[in-house]
């Protein structure tokens, strides 16, 4: 790694010049200051944080914060970070992780500090903490999920709502008179917006569209799977027959095996669309149509707005939704 004191050594100058030249602290004489600059390029010197900062520049730094909790769903969530930190890369940022449960304490230390140029928030909640603090400080916040309070925020999100009107529209051209929703857990709908927004665009289609909606979470705090199959075969014995499902992977393979089981044939007898899915739903035992979550498309939104943020060239806030798409795979049966 290149140091300051080989920068001085190729310009020919101290090593304290170099520090004034490049933080802006003190004046340097501008030829000076281009032979110390050409030198630095040329031997792929970067300034710290540090020094960035004491001359008011940006450090190239964004802090992501994702509180783990004791129900998050590990893979969904770092897909989101890791497509976070890709979008990021790509326009030259790192990524500061900020983990802890109480945010608080992690956006004041690296907004204080002026350790990072814009701050990512992650795993949303409907009453999230990071919102207040979000509204006091000066660094650029982006949502990548949206609170129940969305005032002066910029948020980034699949449109939850339009997706779960998308589900219902399609099982009610198939001729569905009934549908089940396979949810998240119980700890979901109390920790989590995106579940509350997709049931209710759900709800709402259903009521529009004169379908009879049951809707069952898939446990108190994770996937319960004894809870799931019961769930199913009772919608079965009613003669629900088209499913909506909202939730992990488990959930998806537990109502295929019941299916399996009793012999009916998903895209003949039953419907099922996968809603709000983040992995391959064409890898289950038997591939079924899908209305993805896709992190990359949140997250490279959600970096590109920051980076208009530090520009000025879009500074208001403002709600950005995803129009939800539809990948088909004949796990709906045809319309009657």
């Amino acid at each position: 790694m290149t140091t300051i004191h080989e920068v001085a050594q190729a310009a020919g100058v101290s090593i304290s010049t170099v520090s004034y030249a490049l933080s802006g602290k003190r004046p340097v004489a501008e030829k000076t200051r281009r032979r110390i600059e050409d030198a630095a390029t040329a031997l792929g010197y970067t300034p710290d944080a540090g020094a960035r900062m004491l001359a008011g520049r940006r450090t190239h730094i964004f802090a992501l914060t994702e509180p783990l909790r004791a129900d998050t769903h590990a893979p969904t969530h770092m897909a989101f970070v890791l497509a976070t930190s890709v979008a990021a890369r790509r326009h030259g940022y790192d990524i500061l992780l900020l983990t802890d449960e109480q945010a608080a304490g992690g956006m004041n230390r690296v907004t204080s500090s002026r350790l990072v140029d814009a701050i990512l928030v992650l795993d949303v909640a409907p009453d999230d903490a990071r919102v207040a603090i979000a509204r006091t400080i000066r660094t650029p916040t982006i949502f990548i999920g949206i609170p129940d309070d969305t005032e002066d925020l910029t948020c980034v999100d699949l449109d939850f709502e339009s997706a779960g009107r998308m589900a219902v529209d399609r099982l009610a051209d198939a001729g569905h008179p009934e549908i089940m929703l396979l949810g998240q857990s119980e700890a979901a709908y109390r920790t989590s917006n995106f579940s509350r927004r997709l049931l209710r665009g759900v709800s709402d289609a259903a009521a529009t569209r004169g379908i009879d909606l049951e809707a069952a979470t898939t446990g108190r705090i994770s996937t319960e799977r004894a809870g799931v199959r019961s769930a199913v075969e009772s919608a079965l014995d009613r003669g629900i027959r088209a499913f909506i499902v909202h939730a992990v992977e488990d959930v998806h393979e537990v109502l295929l095996a019941v299916l399996a089981e009793r012999d009916l044939q998903v895209g003949r007898d039953v419907s099922v669309i996968s809603t709000a899915t983040a992995f391959d739903t064409t890898a289950l035992s038997t591939p079924v149509d899908t209305i993805p979550l896709v992190p990359s498309r949140s997250c490279e939104l959600a970096v590109e707005i920051a980076i208009r943020h530090l520009e000025q060239r879009d500074p208001s806030p403002g709600i950005h939704l995803i129009p939800p798409d539809y990948l088909a795979t004949g796990s709906v049966r045809p319309p009657r």
